[in-house]
């Protein structure tokens, strides 16, 4: 049983756990049903998408890197909230990061909150931002926000938690490739599948 706040715990096998590649699951995630969706809006909801349609998981944990220029590399964040960064129609009179027609806000809010971790607003965009300023958002990844627009048609519970790789910032290719392999033992720890004196880092 993996227990999220202190109203919802889930059975560890009817949890589906995203990743976008194997290195952020490493061995850790080994026994788990885990879904490694590849990288990219696309990928990740063409692949969801299946996995719900064969499993229709109980709950669905999105787990993988991230950039930040508000939080430190190595911490672990809780996004509640997603942007579709690369949304950009303005010039037909909507709303920046709105999609249009679509009849949702700019901003999606759903995700479950975890105990103890600080929470952020992740932006998704098809590109690895390297010069990160933007306020609405001050987590970047490549795949949370289709993640959770998914799960949210389908009612299913998101539980989305972010590693923070790398600054988002002209260091950030650097510091991603040392710091990816930390990530799923930062996981691990925190969902209560090894303890502490199993991590070496």
């Amino acid at each position: 049983m993996i227990r999220i706040n202190h109203t919802a715990s889930f059975a560890i096998e009817d949890i589906l756990f995203c990743f976008a590649l194997e290195s952020e699951a490493a061995e850790v995630f080994k026994d788990q049903n885990v879904l490694i969706t590849g990288i990219g809006k696309v990928n990740a909801a063409y692949e969801l998408t299946k996995a719900i349609l064969k499993e229709k998981p109980s709950v669905i944990i999105n787990l993988g890197s991230a950039g930040s220029s508000c939080f430190q590399k190595g911490e672990v964040i809780c996004c509640t909230k997603f942007v579709q960064r690369d949304m950009d129609v303005r010039g037909l009179g909507f709303a920046l990061y709105e999609t249009p027609l679509s009849g949702l806000p700019p901003v999606l809010e759903y995700g479950l909150k975890m105990d103890g971790l600080p929470e952020g607003i992740c932006g998704t965009g098809d590109n690895f931002e390297m010069e990160h300023k933007s306020d609405p958002y001050n987590v970047v990844d490549m795949e949370a926000y289709a993640l959770a627009m998914i799960a949210m048609k389908e009612n299913i519970p998101f539980l989305s938690l972010k590693y923070i790789s790398d600054g988002a910032d002209d260091n950030a290719a650097e510091d991603w490739t040392v710091q990816i392999h930390k990530a799923a033992i930062a996981y691990g720890k925190i969902l209560g599948l090894i303890e502490d004196k199993e991590a070496i880092l």
